[in-house]
């Protein structure tokens, strides 16, 4: 019975404590001249506005000191504070400069659905870290606050990094099941769910299971470049575009078309290989509308390697595909989408069913 007493009479307290602490927002909220309505928009979450009661309910009641306007001011612009998340608001791409200035060196890019963390926030220019890319951007280019963190949600994507020496991929979340194959320490994949103690990952575009407890699950969204990281990058595209003549021995456009339809159909067979056709079709056309759309790099060897875009490609998929041959089925579908079909519209994602709206072709959504 005792314990039923001070149970209720807990509950009573916090209901009289968030009362007064509302009414102490509200009164403050009246007497800094700002609207319900602005105190919302300034205020980033409501895990912000929690905590503002909470404290607020905790000066008022325990030492009588009441919130100062500096103080309200300071919580409701919290998502300028060092270590927000920040989005491209961009068609395409952004300058990243040395110094909050556009007269100053240009050091890199941001490209649309890339993100980063702010640094040091300005009036005009918000100084960020987007993976190895450090520098200034004006904030007519940003996102902030809850449109930042909405957009990091809908383009990112929870990931499984190996950190076993080697780790068997599971067809079913137990270890007397038959396996997929083995994955090594670094390689990458995308987390579909997880189920206990298994992580349920895309592997080669089936559902594999791996245990949890040899994995690392990060949130990872796409980060912008520094110059010597495009530079290279291109580089890469040049000599593979050589190396696609020498070896071939054409040196009409014929010849790199007939590269870059392989390219595109291991990169089908790797994410849609399970997939009907009008699924594998609906994955070329992704990648085409990428590199027309201007937001991407302008070809397919591009915006297949682009950083964190498409897994086989960074974890040895794509790689191992191209060296064991490509299904007819997915060279027809690349040459398709090459070809400028679409049956997805002006879609540049796809993923599982159930992680987006959009149009469904098989066990995957495309926006």
């Amino acid at each position: 019975m005792k314990s039923k007493l001070r149970a209720d009479t807990l509950v009573m307290m916090i209901i009289s404590i968030m009362t007064i602490a509302i009414i102490t927002v509200v009164f403050l909220i009246g007497q800094t001249g700002l609207t319900v309505q602005g105190y919302a928009q300034e205020t980033v979450s409501d895990a912000n506005l929690v905590q503002f009661i909470y404290a607020g309910a905790a000066e008022v009641l325990e030492v009588n000191i009441e919130p100062t306007e500096e103080e309200i001011r300071a919580i409701m612009n919290s998502w300028k504070n060092p270590g927000s998340i920040v989005m491209a608001n961009v068609n395409d791409s952004v300058n990243v400069r040395l110094e909050p200035s556009e007269d100053s060196e240009r050091i890199g890019k941001l490209y649309k659905d890339c993100g980063g963390y702010i640094i040091e926030y300005t009036d005009e220019w918000t100084k960020i870290e987007s993976g190895d890319l450090v520098g200034w951007v004006r904030n007519d280019y940003l996102m902030f606050g809850d449109e930042a963190e909405a957009e990091a949600e809908s383009v990112g994507t929870f990931q499984a990094t190996v950190v076993a020496d080697s780790l068997r991929v599971r067809k079913e979340a137990s270890t007397e099941s038959g396996i997929y194959g083995l994955v090594a320490q670094g390689e990458v994949y995308e987390v579909i769910e997880e189920e206990g103690e298994w992580i349920v990952i895309d592997f080669e575009d089936a559902n594999g299971y791996v245990n949890s407890n040899y994995v690392e699950i990060n949130y990872h969204i796409d980060s912008g470049e520094t110059m010597e990281q495009i530079e290279e990058r291109e580089a890469a595209e040049r000599a593979a575009a050589r190396e696609a003549n020498r070896i071939q021995l054409y040196e009409t456009y014929v010849a790199s078309d007939v590269s870059e339809v392989q390219l595109l159909g291991a990169l089908i067979q790797c994410e849609a290989g399970n997939q009907p056709y009008e699924g594998k079709v609906a994955v070329g056309a992704v990648v085409m509308n990428r590199v027309r759309s201007g937001a991407y790099p302008d070809t397919i060897y591009g915006v297949i390697s682009a950083s964190g875009q498409f897994s086989p490609a960074s974890n040895g998929a794509l790689a191992r595909r191209l060296q064991n041959g490509i299904s007819e089925s997915c060279l027809q579908a690349a040459q398709e989408a090459i070809g400028g079909y679409s049956n997805v519209g002006d879609a540049t994602h796809f993923r599982r069913v159930g992680a987006h709206e959009g149009i469904e072709i098989g066990s995957h959504v495309f926006w």
